[in-house]
Formats: structure tokens, C-alpha cells, sequence
């Protein structure tokens, strides 16, 4: 028996009625998603592959539910009324990276809306090409330390941490064991990492799935320390990593740096199920408006 992820199909045309009505009932001007892919086309189209192929527990599917051109892929998030997204680009070796920022910075300059978002690896020269996109303005950086395979307490990214603390940059991270655990994934190699550099701005992705509590403590100890939501709390990932109810009220206490994430396009169903499974926490208008949009509006400095 396979699983797919909501029971609610999308058309994609329907989906932006879908999401407005949504805004407009919990009084948000729009939305700030931390956490959406946009890449080069071939980088792409593996990534596609990947999930197509996903079968990590025998009864998994994951199907696409945004497999578009690019173009329209914008189009979508702006009928959704996203005001501001990222390109999360990631590297899986080295040789990678500076290429991907590139494709980035051009993508951002591009694309109205766009945080200018970079990425790295551990690699010779990673100080400098990260130093580089700092300078040329990157907004955002993107850690996928499971698709990377290293430890984040690498020495080759010292230096790469100190700056991105230096200068405010904050950096998604993808250091959760799900939606399966790599060498380095876990609560432990963030904790060491933070512990040398307590400034550093992360957003844990995924709320950190499956080991929501853990990052949590970690979000509650350092003060730069956020959560992206990106499919926690969805019908999806509920059935796979459930998150433990006796943490909702943590959640709550740390509103101010949870901030929307969705994954899309890469999603097994309608953006709007995102929306809808935070509402379903039962937080309150307030605390759902700021994750929203509030957070992330203060976290990139963009106007109300």
C-alpha cells in the first residue's frame, strides 16, 4: 500500500484561490517562505528523480505536485502571495558549490521576490567563494548536511561560520536525521558547532525532523537559533515522523523564530496544506501571522 501525502489533490490553477482565501481569512499581507527550491534545470531534474524513485520504507511515494517550468513555478508563488522565497541550492561534492551560487545570483537579479541565496561545501577555497557571495549581496545560505555527507564541524568551514555570524547571514540547514539519517545528521554536530559559534544565525529546516525536541532546546538556548517548517506538521510527514504533541506548547513560547518553510516545489500536496496543518496547531491568529510572514519579514528586514 503506497502513501501519498494529503488526501486533497491540487490543479495548480485552483491552488492560488486556495492559499488567498486562506491569507485573507487569517489577515496576513502575504507570506515569507524560507525554503523553496529553485536551481538549474539538470540539478533539477535529478532531484525530481530522486523523489520519484523514493522508497526508503517500502509503502512511500512522493509525488511532485509543482513539476513545472520555471517560469511558472514563479507564477504559482506569486499567485500564492509569497512575497519573498529562495532558491535553496545545494551541493552533494565538492566542485559544485561556486557554480551553484552563480546560477543563484543570477536567478535572484532575475527573479522579483528572490532572496539571493548561496550555498558551500567543504572544500580549499570555500572561504573565499563564500566571502564573495556575502559581498555580492547573498541574503540567505542553504547547509544540506545530509545530501553533503559532512560534519558541519568540518575545519574547512570554520572560517565559513565565523563570517556568516559576522555578518547576520542566516543559513537554512538541513541537519535532521529525516527523511533519512546520514553520518552527520543529528542534534549533536549543530550543538558542537553552536557551541563554538553561539552567534551564528541558523534555521533549522524541517523543524529539525525527527528530532523536533532536541532542536528545540537548541532554538530555546541560542538566541539566533530558528525553525523552518518546512513539511512538519502535514498529513505527510505525520504518518512518517510524527511531531510530539507534548511539544506544542515549546512551540508556542518560540513563535517569534518559527518561520514558514514549504519545500515547494518538491511537495507531495497542495501548498495550501502547509498553511492549513499550522493552523491546525491551534496557536492563534497571532502566532500563526507571525509565522507566516512576520518572522521571516523581520529576519530579511523587509518592509511591512
Amino acid at each position: 500500500m503506497a502513501l501519498c501525502g494529503s488526501s486533497r489533490g491540487s490543479s495548480s490553477g485552483g491552488d492560488g484561490v486556495a492559499v488567498r482565501r486562506f491569507l485573507e481569512r487569517v489577515g496576513v499581507p502575504g507570506l515569507v517562505d524560507v525554503h523553496t527550491h529553485f536551481m538549474p534545470e539538470r540539478v533539477l531534474r535529478k532531484v525530481w528523480a530522486y523523489f520519484d524513485s523514493y522508497d526508503a520504507t517500502g509503502v512511500v511515494r512522493w509525488p511532485i505536485t509543482y513539476r513545472h517550468e520555471e517560469e511558472r513555478r514563479v507564477e504559482l508563488l506569486r499567485e500564492f502571495g509569497v512575497r519573498a522565497f529562495t532558491s535553496m541550492v545545494y551541493p552533494h561534492k565538492a566542485g559544485m558549490a561556486e557554480w551553484l551560487n552563480g546560477w543563484a545570483a543570477d536567478f535572484a537579479r532575475r527573479t522579483p521576490g528572490c532572496l539571493h541565496t548561496a550555498t558551500f561545501f567543504p572544500e580549499p577555497g570555500v572561504d573565499r567563494y563564500v566571502r564573495e557571495a556575502v559581498e555580492a549581496g547573498a541574503r540567505v545560505f542553504k547547509s544540506h548536511v545530509q545530501v553533503g555527507g559532512y560534519d558541519p564541524g568540518d575545519p574547512l568551514l570554520d572560517p565559513v561560520w565565523g563570517l556568516l555570524a559576522e555578518a547576520g547571514v542566516p543559513v537554512v540547514m538541513h541537519c535532521g536525521s529525516g527523511p533519512a539519517p546520514g553520518e552527520h545528521t543529528g542534534p549533536e554536530p549543530v550543538a558542537r558547532l553552536l557551541a563554538r559559534h553561539p552567534r551564528l544565525p541558523v534555521v533549522v529546516a524541517h523543524m529539525g525532523m525527527p528530532e523536533y525536541a532536541e532542536f528545540l532546546t537548541l532554538a530555546e538556548r541560542y538566541e539566533e537559533v530558528r525553525l523552518d517548517t518546512t513539511m512538519a506538521f502535514t498529513d505527510f510527514s505525520e504518518r512518517l515522523m510524527p511531531f510530539p504533541k507534548e511539544e506544542t506548547a515549546r512551540l508556542a513560547d518560540l513563535g517569534g523564530k518559527v518561520l514558514l518553510g514549504s519545500d515547494f516545489p518538491n511537495i507531495p500536496y497542495a501548498y495550501v496544506h502547509q498553511l492549513e496543518s499550522l493552523e491546525r496547531l491551534g496557536l492563534g491568529d497571532a502566532w500563526l501571522r507571525g509565522v507566516l510572514h512576520g518572522n521571516g519579514a523581520r529576519l530579511f528586514g523587509l518592509n511591512a
